[in-house]
Protein backbone atom coordinates (compact mmCIF):
# COMPACT_ATOMS: atom_id res chain seq x y z
CA UNK A 1 0.00 0.00 0.00
CA UNK A 2 3.00 2.66 0.01
CA UNK A 3 5.75 3.17 -1.40
CA UNK A 4 8.05 3.07 1.40
CA UNK A 5 10.38 6.42 0.70
CA UNK A 6 12.03 9.55 0.07
CA UNK A 7 11.07 12.79 0.91
CA UNK A 8 11.21 14.50 4.79
CA UNK A 9 8.19 13.89 6.98
CA UNK A 10 7.01 17.50 6.80
CA UNK A 11 7.87 18.37 3.46
CA UNK A 12 7.76 22.58 2.64
CA UNK A 13 6.62 24.19 -0.07
CA UNK A 14 3.00 25.09 -1.84
CA UNK A 15 2.99 21.90 -3.85
CA UNK A 16 3.17 19.69 -0.91
CA UNK A 17 1.97 20.63 2.49
CA UNK A 18 3.19 19.37 5.36
CA UNK A 19 1.23 16.69 6.19
CA UNK A 20 1.98 16.01 10.09
CA UNK A 21 0.96 19.36 11.94
CA UNK A 22 1.63 20.21 15.28
CA UNK A 23 -1.03 21.15 17.75
CA UNK A 24 0.37 24.26 18.53
CA UNK A 25 -0.30 24.83 14.38
CA UNK A 26 -3.87 23.34 14.98
CA UNK A 27 -4.66 26.01 18.00
CA UNK A 28 -3.59 28.97 16.17
CA UNK A 29 -5.80 27.48 13.01
CA UNK A 30 -9.02 26.42 14.69
CA UNK A 31 -10.39 30.05 13.55
CA UNK A 32 -9.58 29.69 10.38
CA UNK A 33 -12.39 29.53 7.84
CA UNK A 34 -10.15 27.55 5.26
CA UNK A 35 -9.15 24.94 7.68
CA UNK A 36 -11.44 22.27 9.09
CA UNK A 37 -10.68 20.22 11.66
CA UNK A 38 -11.77 16.49 12.11
CA UNK A 39 -11.82 14.11 15.01
CA UNK A 40 -12.43 10.45 14.46
CA UNK A 41 -12.11 7.95 17.04
CA UNK A 42 -11.60 4.33 17.98
CA UNK A 43 -14.24 5.04 20.45
CA UNK A 44 -16.67 6.35 18.77
CA UNK A 45 -18.52 8.01 21.94
CA UNK A 46 -15.17 9.96 22.68
CA UNK A 47 -15.60 13.29 20.64
CA UNK A 48 -19.02 13.74 22.35
CA UNK A 49 -17.30 13.45 25.67
CA UNK A 50 -14.95 16.96 24.43
CA UNK A 51 -13.33 17.38 21.65
CA UNK A 52 -11.48 20.43 19.47
CA UNK A 53 -13.48 23.62 19.51
CA UNK A 54 -14.54 23.81 16.09
CA UNK A 55 -13.89 20.17 15.01
CA UNK A 56 -16.48 18.02 13.35
CA UNK A 57 -16.90 14.39 14.52
CA UNK A 58 -16.73 11.43 11.65
CA UNK A 59 -17.77 8.13 12.67
CA UNK A 60 -15.77 5.10 11.42
CA UNK A 61 -18.27 2.99 11.73
CA UNK A 62 -21.04 4.61 10.44
CA UNK A 63 -19.39 7.25 8.07
CA UNK A 64 -16.53 6.07 6.46
CA UNK A 65 -17.40 2.36 5.47
CA UNK A 66 -20.41 1.30 3.73
CA UNK A 67 -23.13 -0.08 5.32
CA UNK A 68 -24.28 -2.76 2.61
CA UNK A 69 -20.81 -5.09 2.49
CA UNK A 70 -17.30 -4.51 3.50
CA UNK A 71 -15.89 -2.06 2.00
CA UNK A 72 -15.13 1.53 2.14
CA UNK A 73 -17.48 4.07 1.70
CA UNK A 74 -17.99 4.51 -2.21
CA UNK A 75 -17.74 7.66 -3.87
CA UNK A 76 -20.73 9.25 -3.40
CA UNK A 77 -21.56 8.58 0.21
CA UNK A 78 -18.19 10.05 0.90
CA UNK A 79 -18.85 13.73 -0.81
CA UNK A 80 -22.13 13.74 1.20
CA UNK A 81 -20.08 13.64 4.16
CA UNK A 82 -17.40 16.26 3.12
CA UNK A 83 -20.22 18.79 1.98
CA UNK A 84 -22.13 17.89 5.47
CA UNK A 85 -18.71 18.67 7.19
CA UNK A 86 -18.49 22.18 5.40
CA UNK A 87 -15.19 20.39 3.46
CA UNK A 88 -14.74 22.09 0.27
CA UNK A 89 -11.93 21.30 -2.08
CA UNK A 90 -10.41 23.36 -1.29
CA UNK A 91 -10.28 23.22 2.53
CA UNK A 92 -7.30 22.28 4.63
CA UNK A 93 -8.42 19.00 6.54
CA UNK A 94 -6.43 18.27 9.67
CA UNK A 95 -7.26 14.82 11.42
CA UNK A 96 -6.60 13.76 14.68
CA UNK A 97 -7.81 10.96 16.88
CA UNK A 98 -7.55 8.68 19.97
CA UNK A 99 -5.17 5.23 20.12
CA UNK A 100 -2.43 6.94 18.12
CA UNK A 101 -3.87 8.49 15.54
CA UNK A 102 -5.43 5.07 13.98
CA UNK A 103 -8.47 6.48 12.68
CA UNK A 104 -6.91 9.71 11.70
CA UNK A 105 -4.77 8.18 9.59
CA UNK A 106 -7.52 6.03 8.34
CA UNK A 107 -9.29 9.32 7.21
CA UNK A 108 -6.28 10.48 5.78
CA UNK A 109 -6.38 7.60 3.41
CA UNK A 110 -9.27 7.64 2.38
CA UNK A 111 -9.44 11.23 1.59
CA UNK A 112 -6.00 10.75 -0.78
CA UNK A 113 -7.67 8.00 -2.27
CA UNK A 114 -10.74 10.03 -3.39
CA UNK A 115 -8.08 13.11 -4.48
CA UNK A 116 -8.23 15.55 -1.64
CA UNK A 117 -5.47 18.05 -2.34
CA UNK A 118 -4.79 19.30 1.50
CA UNK A 119 -5.23 16.96 3.79
CA UNK A 120 -2.86 16.27 7.15
CA UNK A 121 -2.82 14.61 10.59
CA UNK A 122 -2.28 16.25 13.93
CA UNK A 123 0.71 14.54 15.52
CA UNK A 124 0.15 12.93 18.85
CA UNK A 125 -3.76 13.14 18.19
CA UNK A 126 -5.73 13.33 20.72
CA UNK A 127 -3.82 12.15 23.86
CA UNK A 128 -1.29 15.04 23.36
CA UNK A 129 -4.19 17.77 22.83
CA UNK A 130 -5.48 16.45 26.62
CA UNK A 131 -1.84 16.58 27.72
CA UNK A 132 -1.33 19.92 27.25
CA UNK A 133 -4.25 20.77 28.82
CA UNK A 134 -5.61 22.53 26.10
CA UNK A 135 -9.37 23.33 25.64
CA UNK A 136 -12.17 20.93 25.13
CA UNK A 137 -16.02 21.06 24.18
CA UNK A 138 -18.87 19.45 24.11
CA UNK A 139 -20.74 21.69 21.76
CA UNK A 140 -21.40 20.27 17.79
CA UNK A 141 -20.32 23.40 15.49
CA UNK A 142 -23.32 24.51 13.69
CA UNK A 143 -21.51 24.59 9.91
CA UNK A 144 -23.05 25.15 6.66
CA UNK A 145 -23.36 22.85 4.02
CA UNK A 146 -20.28 23.06 1.54
CA UNK A 147 -19.62 21.98 -2.55
CA UNK A 148 -17.37 19.02 -2.79
CA UNK A 149 -16.82 16.77 -6.08
CA UNK A 150 -14.02 13.73 -4.93
CA UNK A 151 -11.60 12.09 -8.23
CA UNK A 152 -12.25 9.16 -9.29
CA UNK A 153 -10.50 6.52 -6.74
CA UNK A 154 -6.97 6.76 -7.03
CA UNK A 155 -6.59 2.72 -7.82
CA UNK A 156 -2.73 2.76 -7.23
CA UNK A 157 -3.28 3.60 -3.60
CA UNK A 158 -5.21 0.12 -3.09
CA UNK A 159 -4.78 -3.31 -4.19
CA UNK A 160 -7.26 -6.19 -3.47
CA UNK A 161 -6.21 -9.78 -2.17
CA UNK A 162 -5.93 -11.95 -5.74
CA UNK A 163 -3.95 -9.23 -7.43
CA UNK A 164 -1.63 -8.42 -4.37
CA UNK A 165 -0.42 -12.23 -4.56
CA UNK A 166 -0.40 -12.06 -8.02
CA UNK A 167 1.97 -8.70 -8.13
CA UNK A 168 4.46 -10.45 -5.18
CA UNK A 169 4.48 -14.15 -7.95
CA UNK A 170 6.13 -12.04 -10.29
CA UNK A 171 7.22 -8.98 -8.93
CA UNK A 172 10.36 -9.42 -6.08
CA UNK A 173 10.72 -5.60 -5.84
CA UNK A 174 7.63 -5.68 -3.96
CA UNK A 175 7.51 -5.80 0.01
CA UNK A 176 4.82 -7.14 2.25
CA UNK A 177 4.75 -4.82 5.47
CA UNK A 178 2.99 -6.48 8.14
CA UNK A 179 2.40 -4.41 11.14
CA UNK A 180 1.31 -6.72 13.45
CA UNK A 181 2.61 -7.52 16.61
CA UNK A 182 5.40 -10.19 16.73
CA UNK A 183 3.82 -13.02 18.12
CA UNK A 184 0.58 -13.02 16.34
CA UNK A 185 3.42 -12.86 12.59
CA UNK A 186 4.99 -16.31 14.37
CA UNK A 187 1.82 -17.90 15.34
CA UNK A 188 2.01 -17.71 18.86
CA UNK A 189 -1.16 -15.32 19.66
CA UNK A 190 -4.58 -15.39 18.20
CA UNK A 191 -6.07 -12.77 19.71
CA UNK A 192 -5.10 -10.23 22.37
CA UNK A 193 -5.11 -10.80 25.92
CA UNK A 194 -7.93 -8.19 26.03
CA UNK A 195 -10.40 -9.35 23.25
CA UNK A 196 -10.41 -13.19 23.18
CA UNK A 197 -13.28 -13.46 21.46
CA UNK A 198 -11.47 -11.77 18.56
CA UNK A 199 -9.19 -14.76 17.46
CA UNK A 200 -7.72 -14.85 13.82
CA UNK A 201 -8.64 -18.13 11.98
CA UNK A 202 -5.27 -19.01 10.99
CA UNK A 203 -2.39 -17.66 12.64
CA UNK A 204 1.61 -16.56 11.31
CA UNK A 205 1.91 -14.43 8.31
CA UNK A 206 1.41 -13.94 4.39
CA UNK A 207 4.80 -16.08 2.74
CA UNK A 208 7.55 -13.71 2.53
CA UNK A 209 6.29 -10.36 4.45
CA UNK A 210 7.93 -8.28 6.72
CA UNK A 211 7.20 -7.57 10.56
CA UNK A 212 7.35 -4.15 10.53
CA UNK A 213 5.39 -3.45 13.35
CA UNK A 214 2.76 -0.49 13.67
CA UNK A 215 3.89 0.98 17.03
CA UNK A 216 7.51 1.11 16.72
CA UNK A 217 6.79 3.94 14.56
CA UNK A 218 5.15 6.44 17.34
CA UNK A 219 6.15 7.09 20.57
CA UNK A 220 4.19 5.90 23.90
CA UNK A 221 2.81 9.62 23.71
CA UNK A 222 1.73 8.72 20.09
CA UNK A 223 4.34 11.52 18.61
CA UNK A 224 5.56 9.89 15.61
CA UNK A 225 8.66 8.77 15.45
CA UNK A 226 11.76 10.95 13.44
CA UNK A 227 12.09 10.01 9.79
CA UNK A 228 15.36 8.32 10.30
CA UNK A 229 14.22 6.02 12.87
CA UNK A 230 10.85 5.03 10.75
CA UNK A 231 13.59 4.73 7.83
CA UNK A 232 15.43 2.60 10.07
CA UNK A 233 12.57 0.19 11.27
CA UNK A 234 12.62 -0.73 7.12
CA UNK A 235 16.05 -1.47 7.01
CA UNK A 236 16.00 -3.19 10.11
CA UNK A 237 13.59 -5.98 8.10
CA UNK A 238 15.88 -5.45 5.07
CA UNK A 239 13.71 -3.21 3.21
CA UNK A 240 15.19 -0.42 0.99
CA UNK A 241 13.33 2.60 1.52
CA UNK A 242 12.62 2.98 -1.72
CA UNK A 243 10.96 0.01 -2.23
CA UNK A 244 7.29 -0.44 -3.01
CA UNK A 245 5.18 -1.89 -0.49
CA UNK A 246 1.97 -3.56 0.72
CA UNK A 247 0.92 -2.76 4.13
CA UNK A 248 -1.38 -4.64 5.95
CA UNK A 249 -3.04 -5.72 8.97
CA UNK A 250 -5.36 -8.26 10.12
CA UNK A 251 -9.13 -6.63 9.59
CA UNK A 252 -7.12 -3.47 8.07
CA UNK A 253 -7.75 -0.28 10.93
CA UNK A 254 -3.91 -0.29 11.21
CA UNK A 255 -2.42 -0.54 7.97
CA UNK A 256 -3.00 2.90 7.24
CA UNK A 257 -1.31 3.86 10.28
CA UNK A 258 1.65 2.16 8.60
CA UNK A 259 1.44 3.22 5.58
CA UNK A 260 1.86 6.94 6.59
CA UNK A 261 3.82 6.26 8.58
CA UNK A 262 6.27 4.30 6.59
CA UNK A 263 5.03 5.99 3.42
CA UNK A 264 3.13 9.17 3.09
CA UNK A 265 5.31 11.48 5.34
CA UNK A 266 8.46 9.56 3.49
CA UNK A 267 7.68 8.28 0.11
CA UNK A 268 7.35 10.10 -3.70
CA UNK A 269 3.59 10.09 -4.54
CA UNK A 270 3.08 7.18 -5.76
CA UNK A 271 1.41 4.65 -3.71
CA UNK A 272 -0.25 1.35 -3.23
CA UNK A 273 -2.38 0.88 -0.24
CA UNK A 274 -4.34 -2.45 0.84
CA UNK A 275 -5.86 -2.01 3.64
CA UNK A 276 -7.81 -5.56 3.61
CA UNK A 277 -5.27 -8.18 2.09
CA UNK A 278 -7.21 -11.14 3.18
CA UNK A 279 -11.12 -9.79 3.18
CA UNK A 280 -11.71 -9.71 -0.63
CA UNK A 281 -11.13 -11.05 -3.77
CA UNK A 282 -10.14 -8.90 -6.59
Amino acid sequence: MSTIGKTPIEARGHAQPEVLVSTEWVAEHMDDPTVRIVEVDVDTAAYNQGHIPGAVGWNWQRELQDQLQRDIVGKADFERLMEASGIGNDTTVILYGDTHNWFATYAFWLLKYYGHEDARVMNGGRARWLAEGRPLTTKVPVIPRANYQARQPNLHMRVLRDPALGSLAHNHDVVLADGRPPAKCRCEQLAPAYLPEEGLQRGGHIRGARNIVWSNAVRENGIFTSPEERRALCEGEGVAPDREGIAYYRIGERSPHTWFALGQPLASPRRVQRRRLLDRKG
